[in-house]
Formats: C-alpha cells, sequence, structure tokens
C-alpha cells in the first residue's frame, strides 16, 4: 500500500526526469549540476555544493495527513498494461529499451536480492535507469550508469525484467497531504531556469503513478522564494502540492517480477516468489 514515502519516491522520479530528460549520465536541462533527493538538505554539503555551482532539489511532506476517506470500498480491476518496456542483460551489465507507462514495473535481482521502480508515463530507457541507479546507490549498491545501461561491478548475479500485470484494487482511506519541492540554488538566474521546468512538469500529470498501483492526484497549493540573508550565496524557491492518495488492498494477476520454479516429472511449480 502506498504512503508518504511512496508519494516522496514518484515526485523526486518525476523532477528527475524533468531535469534529466536523457538520464543523469547526460547534461541536465540547464547544463548545470543538479542534487535531487528526498528529505533535508545536509547544511555543509549544501554550503560546499552551491560554492561550486550545484543546485539541490529535495522532495518533503510537509503537516499533518487529513483523512479524506469518502468513496465506498469495491475492486476495481486495472487494465494489463502493453509491453513498452524492454530491458536486456548483458553479464553484470542490464540495458532497458523503449519508452514507459505507468503502471510497468522494472525490477532488478543483484546477488539474490531483489529492488522495483514502478515506471512513470513520462519515462525513458535512459530515465528508468538512472532512477534505479539511484534507488540502488541508496541501498547501498555500487552501480555505474551510462545511458540506459546500469553495470554493477561487485555483483555475482544480476537478473533484470520487466513485467505488466493487471491489478485490482480495493480503497480503504483516502488521505490528503502537502508535499514541498524545494529548490537550493547557487544564483538566482538558475533558480528562476530550474522552477517552471519542474512546476510544469508535475502540473503536467494530474495523477502520477504509485508503487502499489494506484495514482495520487496531484494540485499545486502554493509556493515562495527567498534569497536567504543569511546565506549570500543561497537563493531557494518553494513549490507546495497537495497529494490525495488511496490506501490500497491490492489482488494482482500472475505477473511474477522475480520467482523460482521447480521442475518435477510430471509438474511445474513455484517454489518461492521473491517479489
Amino acid at each position: 500500500m502506498a504512503d508518504q514515502a511512496d508519494v516522496e519516491t514518484a515526485l523526486a522520479a518525476i523532477v528527475a526526469t524533468a531535469l534529466y530528460p536523457n538520464g543523469t549520465g547526460a547534461p541536465s536541462v540547464t547544463g548545470d549540476v543538479c542534487r535531487i533527493y528526498r528529505g533535508a538538505p545536509n547544511a555543509p554539503a549544501l554550503d560546499k555544493d552551491l560554492a561550486q555551482g550545484v543546485a539541490h532539489v529535495t522532495v518533503m511532506a510537509e503537516g499533518a495527513a487529513k483523512n479524506v476517506t469518502r468513496f465506498p470500498r469495491a475492486w476495481t480491476e486495472i487494465a494489463a498494461v502493453p509491453e513498452t518496456l524492454t530491458v536486456m542483460t548483458a553479464g553484470l551489465c542490464v540495458t532497458f529499451a523503449g519508452v514507459g507507462a505507468a503502471g510497468q514495473l522494472a525490477g532488478l535481482r543483484i546477488d539474490g536480492r531483489p529492488y522495483a521502480y514502478a515506471v512513470q508515463a513520462n519515462d525513458t530507457a535512459a530515465t528508468v535507469a538512472s532512477n534505479m541507479a539511484a534507488e540502488l546507490r541508496q541501498a547501498g549498491l555500487i552501480v555505474t550508469y551510462a545511458g540506459a545501461t546500469l553495470t554493477f561491478p561487485a555483483a555475482s548475479t544480476v537478473e533484470a525484467r520487466v513485467v505488466y500485470g493487471a491489478t485490482a484494487l480495493q480503497e480503504i482511506r483516502r488521505q490528503e497531504q502537502a508535499f514541498r519541492v524545494s529548490l537550493w540554488c547557487p544564483s538566482p538566474a538558475l533558480r528562476d531556469a530550474l522552477a517552471p521546468v519542474l512546476d510544469i512538469a508535475l502540473m503536467a500529470q494530474g495523477f502520477i503513478a504509485l508503487a502499489d498501483g494506484s495514482c495520487a492526484r496531484l494540485r499545486f497549493t502554493g509556493g515562495q522564494t527567498g534569497d536567504g540573508a543569511a546565506n549570500a550565496t543561497l537563493y531557494r524557491r518553494d513549490l507546495v502540492y497537495l497529494a490525495e492518495y488511496p490506501t490500497v488492498l491490492s489482488q494482482m494477476t500472475p505477473a511474477m517480477l522475480f520467482g523460482t520454479t521447480m521442475v518435477t516429472a510430471d509438474a511445474v511449480t513455484i517454489d518461492t516468489i521473491s517479489i
């Protein structure tokens, strides 16, 4: 089920795709280096990056969630997603191809441990690879990234898949939560160049896909601009969005991302499911 961490992750992925449409292995839309992550910045690291012309973009939940449950419980089936994104594995390298569609799930299993990424509607092969690289690095894995290819030099085994199964969801609660997308920039010119790119990308979604197959409705509620008198090198812009998203029960068709099969003389059975 989705919670605020899933919404933050989805928002951060949209921001990353907007600023790095060809993935983080290529220059950003402005040519500047931008660090994108959930949570508040570390002050010493932020000051060091600002001095070097590097911008930060953070995504954080704000305030308390509000219960807005109002719909009766009912199972709703989500149609299976067509195959538009593919992935190939060659040794310790994984390469994505095609274009993304909301509802697809890209997965990697590194040394037997699975990792999944909920593909967004505007994802490309390069941004899927880029967003997965960021997720895996946060998990402590060593991964190199170029274009739409990920390489795991310290791994022993690497598997990759993209699945497109249909899902049935039953909403059991609905909540509203404010999320603040903050730009921490070394110059007002960079701040003013990045802000409309992010705002348009987030507002163009209307509804954003979450990892459990549900969607969050996104609405702009306000923002503010500050030149930070306490720090002459900091130029900040905050964009605040209200996300309305459900807590759901889900049932999925047998679209297994990773699993282990056991073959016997008269049957093939699933032994374990990894994810």
